[in-house]
């Protein structure tokens, strides 16, 4: 993209960041611009507290994302490429991510969206991981957390196969939370789903985002003894008064995360 372009376009509105992958030229495929550019935007979601939840979608209607950009990995090669997409569980970032899912979903694009806590799409939308058709294979988040978010034998079809999803399978194989008409509809949804989320205590939020994703690995137990004194540090916060007190006065609560 030139400099009027930016290959991810940043939003805020209150405490929601919209993260737009911007290459619809290219079906938003990942080059080593837009990789740089969607880290620094999760890094800037990650570190501003006043914002609570993010929307990661794709520019163009045709697209959320088709992976990496082959047509520059074959001119450049790995040289100056990072690979940061693949460790972007690195970055810890417990604030929910929604995916608003727009057209084909793919290769590295569908990896993006399996890192995000919440996935919707527009009917139109398919999903895959062709890797393997090209002698290559998914990253961690594609041959594993697949099969942990699905079960194993619709992942296994994806992946032995490399055939694509409709938006519809992905919604019966529980891939996706819902499916919408188009464009408009979605980013509504994505804006209502946004909205409950910020109505919840961000500390709760935050912690059960944590829990569920270090926890999921582990047996039951440890999992529990990993829960349990984040359940003892919430129930000693402010926050926690604070909800109790609302709840009896009928009202929302005003939430000072600590």
């Amino acid at each position: 993209m030139s400099d009027h372009h930016p290959a991810v376009v940043w939003d805020q509105k209150g405490a929601v960041a919209y993260i737009t992958l911007n290459r619809p030229q290219v079906l938003n495929a990942h080059n080593m611009e837009m990789e740089k550019m969607l880290m620094e935007s999760l890094r800037r979601f990650q570190s501003d507290d006043e914002l609570l939840v993010a929307v990661l979608t794709g520019a163009g209607g045709r697209a959320f994302s088709v992976g990496m950009d082959l047509k520059e990995f074959d001119e450049k090669g790995s040289q100056g490429r990072t690979n940061e997409l693949c460790r972007l569980a690195d970055l810890e970032i417990w604030k929910p991510i929604i995916a608003a899912v727009d057209g084909h979903c793919v290769a590295g694009g569908f990896e993006l969206a399996l890192q995000c806590d919440i996935r919707i799409a527009t009917s139109k939308s398919t999903f895959g991981l062709p890797e393997p058709r090209w002698n290559l294979m998914a990253n961690y988040f594609g041959c594993h957390n697949l099969s942990r978010m699905i079960p194993l034998g619709e992942a296994l079809y994806m992946q032995l196969t490399g055939n694509r999803i409709s938006g519809q399978d992905a919604l019966r194989c529980g891939l996706v939370h819902s499916l919408h008409p188009d464009r408009d509809s979605l980013m509504e949804e994505a804006d209502t789903i946004a909205e409950a989320i910020t109505l919840c205590s961000p500390l709760a939020i935050q912690a059960i985002k944590q829990l569920v994703t270090k926890g999921r690995h582990l047996p039951i137990e440890e999992s529990y003894r990993m829960g349990e004194p984040m359940l003892q540090h919430l129930l000693q916060t402010e926050d926690a008064v604070e909800g109790a007190r609302a709840f009896a006065e009928k009202r929302q609560p005003v939430w000072k995360m600590k």
